[in-house]
């Protein structure tokens, strides 16, 4: 008779869990509510959402939404989201759209770049080896980053969207980032096989034919930016304009020095991450010659006192989130006592912020933008944000968060220093402790 393993789950304990399971009758009527129904509708609780309304005392009247379809390019949304805010003020419409597919494509291009040049700097190691293998995982990806957008738009400027609409590719991108990823692995494979036999040297010839044939995928794939248009607009007062510009003196013109302004934040509440200190991501970037990740972090109150700044100024507020539990699409109000998890299941999917970031259950995947907030007094009641799902989804794709949702689950934000504290301003400015590729700080936005 073979040993009994302690911790097997033998089949004595599996009849004695299925026992006690008939028995409940609660189990009964959750399963047949199951059978046929989304698990987070059986335990959406609609009692808690009385208090997430669309009435708010502080509220940016902000631009109808944009729609990310299938894609995974949120950051970027809410990022040109925030910058044509700026720029509509400015020249007086009330309908814009800076070119999404135009920072896209250059996004992937320059990803594809900082991959393969990743892979020449460890193409001696094993592909084992951890930070090799995390490169590997997902060379080439939708997502990003505050700081990897700031780099992409001083880089490559503005175009309006009636410049370089988007393409179905661009708006499906899952295929093509399967295709240039397999085409960046292989790259690592030949690399990995000349530094082995000692011909280190072929390694950036074979580089530079490979990202040439990236640049042309993507070329054919969204299309062939421009170098100079014309912006054609009528504004508020009914007066047509019409202005020529190249990308970059479009940027300049209507943002410039003004993209320097911003400095991330986050909100890591972990023992490796003290407060008020600055950080960086190792491997994580796209533009290779660009700025590096930069995080400033910050106990929850203060990063909400920073957001409810900008957003009194009259200024929307880029930030990150984690969206995988207690939001409903279809629904405008997320609140996480709206969905009883613990009570129907008997699993809580929430515990200690920072041991659900230690321990991976959580971290930031998706950006949208801040912009309004429900005050009592100076504490925030509720949210409302700018998403990227078109208009379909919410309320005409604006959301409610709750307070206690907006603490559980932002991880970032990003606001102009001129609402931060000086000693943060200095802090942000020194050399940053360096954070493992892997660490939760370094999560895409997608």
């Amino acid at each position: 008779m073979a040993s009994t393993i302690e911790g097997a789950l033998d089949l004595n304990s599996s009849a004695k869990l299925l026992e006690d399971y008939d028995k409940e009758r609660a189990n009964v009527i959750l399963r047949h509510a199951l059978s046929r129904t989304q698990l987070s509708d059986v335990v959406f609780t609609s009692e808690a959402q009385s208090k997430t309304n669309l009435s708010f005392n502080t509220e940016i009247k902000t631009i109808p939404v944009a729609d990310q379809k299938n894609s995974g390019r949120c950051w970027i949304f809410a990022g040109l989201n925030v910058l044509r805010e700026s720029i509509a003020k400015k020249i007086g419409i009330k309908s814009f759209e800076l070119s999404q597919n135009y920072i896209a494509l250059f996004d992937k291009i320059e990803k594809a770049n900082y991959a393969l040049e990743s892979i020449i700097e460890l193409a001696e190691y094993s592909p084992n080896e951890r930070v090799f293998m995390h490169i590997l995982s997902c060379p080439v990806s939708d997502g990003g980053q505050w700081d990897m957008f700031v780099n992409l738009v001083k880089k490559y400027g503005l175009v309006p969207k009636d410049n370089f609409p988007e393409t179905f590719q661009s708006e499906h991108t899952a295929q093509l980032n399967q295709i240039v990823n397999a085409a960046i692995r292989n790259f690592a494979y030949q690399a990995h096989s000349y530094a082995k036999k000692g011909k280190a040297s072929q390694i950036r010839p074979l580089k530079e034919k490979t990202i040439a044939k990236i640049y042309k995928l993507f070329l054919s794939a969204f299309g062939v930016p421009p170098k100079e248009f014309e912006f054609v607009y009528i504004d508020n007062k009914e007066k047509y304009h019409r202005e020529k510009f190249t990308p970059k003196s479009f940027f300049t013109k209507f943002v410039g020095p003004e993209i320097d302004e911003y400095q991330s934040l986050i909100n890591s509440p972990t023992e490796d991450k003290p407060f008020y200190k600055n950080f960086t991501v190792d491997y994580l970037g796209n533009v290779l010659e660009g700025k590096a990740i930069n995080h400033f972090n910050l106990p929850m109150d203060e990063l909400i006192g920073a957001i409810v700044k900008q957003l009194k100024a009259g200024e929307p507020v880029w930030f990150g989130a984690d969206v995988s539990f207690y939001r409903d699409r279809s629904s405008f109000a997320w609140d996480d006592k709206a969905f009883d998890y613990e009570s129907s299941l008997g699993i809580p999917v929430e515990f200690d912020k920072g041991a659900m970031l230690d321990f991976r259950h959580s971290a930031m995947n998706h950006a949208m933008v801040i912009t309004g907030v429900d005050l009592d007094g100076e504490t925030p009641i509720k949210w409302k944000i700018e998403n990227s799902w078109g208009e379909s989804n919410g309320s005409k794709g604006y959301y409610v968060m709750s307070d206690t949702w907006f603490k559980t689950f932002v991880y970032q934000a990003v606001v102009k220093t001129k609402y931060l504290k000086k000693e943060w301003v200095a802090a942000c400015k020194k050399a940053p402790i360096h954070l493992n590729p892997w660490d939760p700080m370094g999560t895409l936005a997608d």
